[in-house]
């Protein structure tokens, strides 16, 4: 029988590396992740997983050791957030490139000088071209559910690519949600046992992330491109599977809500979009046809997905929680690549930057800037929302 449990963020990714029988957890402690690992140390010290716990000396080297830990054919994880992610920006490159189906927890803060330790996107959007894929999630069940469905999705020999969970620092992190646990045994049915696409083995000699020539390494990069691309069918078919073996479907690379005949829609991700729920709630009480579409996955990005959503939209709103410092956010920047030839017009809205609040009156005024640009009058591109003072 399932159990329930009253669960932070970071325990539920915990139990979720405990279900998926993870085998070696090199990690280095940074705010607000380091109880996901201090959970796991938990479960090892107490016999509830059979695993090796590595500390590093850097997150540099925790990613450097979960390397060379998958690359012997062993389910691996790590979990870090903000500058740790940063620091890891040289080895990040490598599993996608060596095939490596390594599991990645960021715990998203602000990065950089005049950071806090609250919730921003700019840790993992620096990433997003390094080849991982990544998902960003709502609440704590899907923390769980996704590292179930992470593993699963990562380690299909379609895909054979690292995986990025990215979850709200402390909104969700350090917030006590309530979190169904499936048994072991369901666990196990639906994730089988890693068989590694190629291992490092004494008997077997070989040779893993060599310097190439020009000859070979523009082909490297092409075939990453189409395992990322292929990752698009399998995420769905895992989200398919999951629902029948656990009951809970997310959609795929993105979902819906209230966009049955809504002539506006804002795209959010991560926690914002429970809220931004509400809002859409209360504008459809008053008869406005909003609606909303949860972006699931940067990586692999929902072109299609997005199109075929959109298609009746008078206009379309994008939710930006991080920066590029070049006018608009890294979500609409991507967003209005996937939409372009479509004449439905587009706005950026920047909000939530360093753990801001973001409240439904916030989410109300981004969508009264929709209205004004599907009746055709003039709005910026971009607005920021929640900014003290006249700006």
């Amino acid at each position: 029988m399932r159990s329930v449990k009253a669960l932070t963020g970071n325990q539920a990714a915990a139990y979720g590396v405990k279900l998926c029988r993870v085998e070696v957890i090199p990690n280095y402690p940074i705010t607000p992740q380091t109880i996901i690992i201090e959970q796991i140390a938990d479960f090892i010290n107490d016999g509830e997983l059979d695993a090796d716990f590595i500390p590093a000396d850097s997150e540099h080297s925790a990613m450097s050791m979960a390397i060379g830990a998958a690359a012997t054919g062993v389910r691996t994880f790590t979990a870090t957030a903000s500058h740790g992610l940063a620091l890891m920006h040289e080895m990040l490159y490598v599993p996608p490139q060596v095939r490596l189906p390594i599991m990645l927890v960021n715990v998203n803060r602000s990065l950089g000088a005049g950071s806090g330790i609250w919730v921003e996107y700019n840790d993992s959007m620096a990433e997003r071209d390094s080849g991982w894929m990544q998902v960003y999630v709502e609440d704590n069940q899907e923390v769980l559910d996704m590292v179930l469905q992470g593993y699963r999705i990562a380690e299909d020999g379609r895909v054979v690519l690292p995986f990025m969970l990215c979850l709200d620092g402390f909104v969700l992190s350090h917030t006590v949600e309530r979190v169904e646990l499936p048994q072991q045994e369901e666990v196990d049915r639906f994730l089988p046992k890693f068989v590694p696409l190629n291992r490092l083995d004494p008997k077997v000699p070989m040779s893993m992330n060599i310097a190439v020539s020009p000859a070979h390494s523009m082909e490297m990069r092409y075939q990453l491109d189409r395992q990322m691309d292929s990752a698009r069918s399998v995420i769905k078919e895992v989200d398919v599977e999951f629902a029948k073996a656990f009951g809970r479907s997310y959609g795929g690379l993105i979902d819906t809500y209230q966009m049955e005949g809504a002539e506006v829609a804002l795209i959010t991700l991560g926690t914002a979009t429970s809220t931004a729920r509400v809002a859409v709630d209360e504008l459809r009480a008053e008869g406005k046809k909003v609606g909303l579409i949860k972006l699931r996955f940067m990586r692999p990005f929902p072109h299609e997905e997005l199109r075929k959503a959109t298609k009746h939209l008078k206009a379309l709103g994008v939710f930006d929680r991080s920066i590029s410092a070049n006018r608009f956010g890294p979500v609409f920047t991507e967003t209005r690549n996937s939409m372009y030839g479509s004449d439905i017009p587009i706005t950026d809205h920047i909000a939530g930057i360093g753990g801001r609040d973001l409240t439904v009156p916030v989410f109300k005024e981004m969508f009264d800037v929709l209205e004004k640009s599907a009746s055709g009058k003039k709005v910026r591109e971009c607005t920021w929302h929640g900014l003290r003072g006249e700006m």
